[in-house]
């Protein structure tokens, strides 16, 4: 008998969308309809939109490389209704009055926390990376080992509302150059007290948010997005945003109610039933909101 070695099981990007009925029904997936998702990571929502009615087309967007291969296999057998584009959805150029809905999955995808190397998650020892676009230069490490003690403990309170900010930021700038995300998780938990340090959530879980956002600038991109996303919708059509932290969502609530050609459907967001938590924790965080897009009134120049 010949010896097998074991095989290490790839991390793939997870299929599991979340609020899945909530989404189709809240974008009115119609046949002949045409969508676009800026985020499509694994393909989850954009199968479904896919499959919601005959004839649907879609443009897929996802700045990560992985994303995009992962997607065009999920997505192989819907053949020419499927177009990919490589693109941040802030740096997307949104064709005017284009698509019958737009969607944005804010969540971290399953595949960024599970695969080390990306340096997502301090589950794994992996360099402290956290780019989601990896053709650019800025870094988690970067971030961590080079910006002062001030930026530090600012950033950690606004993007990660870590109260215990400015300590934790004071023991990084002592024991830098970090190199993995397990020496700075380590860091962390050993800078906050003992009753916060073996807390339900881990001490250091509020500064990778933290460090997430600021490397790939994702609240600004997220204002940016939801400036432009509505011109490349018809008159009637749907932006649906999914987010997952109170960030985000006070973005979002705050980016579509001010914008002046769309009406807000959702006085509070949606969110998942709890037979859906129970079969995917990740939605327990999910918050859903939609708006449509209104016909212009009387007004002759674009």
């Amino acid at each position: 008998m010949t010896k097998t070695s074991p095989t290490i099981e790839e991390p793939i990007f997870s299929h599991l969308p979340v609020l899945p009925q909530e989404v189709i029904t809240g974008l009115v997936v119609r046949p002949g309809g045409r969508y676009l998702d800026v985020t499509v990571g694994g393909g989850g929502h954009s199968r479904l939109i896919l499959e919601a009615a005959p004839d649907v087309r879609l443009t897929a967007v996802d700045q990560d490389g992985d994303a995009l291969t992962a997607a065009k296999k999920e997505l192989a057998e819907f053949g020419e209704q499927v177009k990919f584009v490589r693109s941040n959805f802030a740096a997307y150029e949104f064709p005017v009055a284009s698509f019958d809905g737009v969607l944005a999955d804010l969540g971290v995808s399953s595949y960024h926390l599970d695969t080390p190397e990306r340096g997502f998650s301090f589950r794994h020892q992996a360099s402290l990376d956290m780019r989601m676009d990896q053709r650019q230069s800025l870094s988690a490490a970067d971030v961590i080992n080079d910006w002062d003690e001030v930026e530090l403990a600012n950033i950690f309170f606004k993007y990660g509302e870590e109260r215990l900010s400015r300590r934790i930021a004071r023991r990084i700038v002592e024991k830098r150059p970090f190199h993995t995300t397990t020496e700075l998780a380590e860091a962390i938990a050993s800078s906050v007290p003992p009753k916060y340090r073996y807390a339900r959530i881990h001490p250091a879980t509020r500064v990778f948010q933290a460090l997430r956002i600021v490397v790939n600038d994702e609240l600004k991109s997220l204002e940016t997005f939801i400036e432009k996303a509505p011109k490349a919708l018809v008159p009637g059509g749907r932006i649906a945003i999914i987010s997952f932290h109170s960030l985000e969502d006070r973005l979002v609530k705050h980016g579509l109610r001010n914008s002046p050609s769309l009406k807000v459907l959702t006085k509070k967001p949606i969110i998942a039933t709890e037979a859906e938590i129970a079969n995917n924790p990740r939605s327990r965080s999910a918050k859903l909101r939609i708006a449509e897009k209104q016909a212009e009134m009387g007004n002759t120049h674009g």
